[in-house]
């Protein structure tokens, strides 16, 4: 019986351990593809000037501490509302949910959107915009907060990982007009995990 017991808290716990390796690839190819991305003259953000001394992005060492299950609270017949912007611009969004999670043993609460014009697209109907700041906004990453990119989970859960937390392309550039995150996703703590302040 006991060795039976030890078997499957070994079978678990390797598991386990390959849940969270997969993970961290997951996590280590976003940046990868980021990286390409932005050294694409065709795609990349990055001024003319950025672009010709272009190496890599600069990100926090991928964390799994940073990546959590939050338990989503559905928001019934959200109201659109536009979100400010730097610029002008005013992109109409609603409230998808409130995502609930724990971060090293404390507890968060972040707004999760949809936008009004990519839910009538094929290809982004279920895309789920997720911007926030942390105290290290300003410092060791930019400013005006980060974004993450999800999409429509089964069931009232998903995963959030901020190892693929990005900046607004006007992090960048200033010809970009980019959503401000709304002061209500404001972490009071550091997300050491995702893209790091762009260094010109």
């Amino acid at each position: 019986m006991k060795k039976l017991f030890a078997l499957l808290f070994l079978i678990g716990a390797t598991t386990l351990v390959a849940q969270e390796s997969i993970q961290v690839k997951e996590a280590i190819k976003f940046q990868q593809n980021l990286n390409k991305e932005f050294a694409s003259k065709e795609a990349s953000p990055l001024t003319e000037e950025d672009l010709a001394s272009f190496k890599a992005l600069e990100f926090f060492p991928v964390d799994d501490a940073y990546i959590v299950m939050a338990k989503l609270t559905f928001a019934e017949n959200a109201k659109p509302f536009t979100m400010k912007t730097t610029t002008d611009r005013l992109p109409v969004y609603k409230l998808y949910a409130k995502a609930h999670f724990q971060l090293k043993g404390k507890d968060y609460e972040l707004e999760i959107y949809q936008n009004e014009k990519l839910m009538l697209t094929d290809d982004y109907e279920d895309y789920l915009f997720l911007p926030f700041t942390d105290l290290t906004n300003g410092t060791e990453s930019y400013g005006g907060g980060r974004y993450l990119d999800l999409r429509i989970p089964d069931g009232d859960q998903i995963k959030i990982d901020f190892n693929q937390s990005y900046n607004p392309y006007c992090a960048y550039n200033s010809k970009y007009s980019c959503p401000i995150p709304p002061k209500v996703n404001h972490l009071d703590t550091e997300i050491k995990a995702g893209v790091m302040a762009f260094k010109h």
